[in-house]
């Protein structure tokens, strides 16, 4: 018995409604109910993180969720200029990630075949490197 009131407790359906009024409460049918579970039973989300952190010494516990997947919603022109500009700040900040990785990959290996453009200059990273990686 007592695992079935369990497993009601940590029902979302029943959960919700339980908060509702007891007259609008009751007057959910069976497949009414069967509908909001399968409705509230999630999405299919790529990434679903739903971790749980307990604080030592404290009676609080913290939850983190974390979904990503395809947007499904309509949106406005405002959320829809959000996310354009959005989504362009990450490519630029990707390409610009990989253009530095590039050069900084490129520069260690000129360095590592001793190549030098500047005459007596460096920068240093092949020091740096060579000392962390290498010896």
């Amino acid at each position: 018995m007592r695992i079935k009131e369990k497993q009601a407790k940590q029902d979302p359906t029943t959960q919700m409604l339980e908060r509702l009024p007891a007259e609008m409460r009751t007057s959910f049918s069976d497949q009414q109910i069967a509908a909001l579970r399968t409705a509230m039973a999630g999405g299919n989300h790529a990434v679903d993180l739903r971790p749980v952190v307990k604080v030592p010494l404290l009676p609080w516990s913290f939850y983190l969720v974390l979904l990503a997947g395809r947007n499904r919603r309509d949106m406005s022109a405002k959320e829809q200029r959000i996310a354009a500009r959005t989504l362009l700040c990450l490519i630029a900040c990707g390409i610009t990630i990989l253009a530095v990785t590039g050069l900084l990959v490129l520069y260690l290996i000129k360095s590592a075949l001793g190549i030098d453009i500047f005459k007596d200059f460096s920068f240093g990273i092949w020091d740096w490197f060579s000392g962390k990686f290498l010896s």
